[in-house]
């Protein structure tokens, strides 16, 4: 993560604003007093926010552990080839 001055934050701003949604990478701003923030897209926070959803439920990370064990051993659901076609819409 990139670590700016809040003078060049300010001096800046749609620079480093369009720099932190088009690399989609947070940006670190350090305050003159010290105290430091985080700019982060939307879009970023709401996917983050929605990862941390899914690792802290413990019922969602049993079926993903699940499904991979099914998944690396070859025993999960085949779908035919018609509901292949089906999906894709051949």
């Amino acid at each position: 993560m990139d670590s700016i001055g809040i003078d060049q934050f300010r001096d800046r701003f749609q620079h480093w604003i369009d720099r932190v949604i088009d690399r989609h990478q947070p940006l670190k701003v350090t305050g003159q007093s010290g105290s430091d923030f985080i700019v982060v897209s939307a879009k970023d926070w709401e996917q983050t926010q929605e990862t941390l959803y899914v690792l802290q439920n413990s019922a969602l990370m049993k079926q993903i552990s699940a499904s991979l064990t099914t998944h690396v051993t070859g025993k999960g659901y085949q779908p035919s080839a018609r509901e292949i076609d089906e999906i894709f819409g051949v």
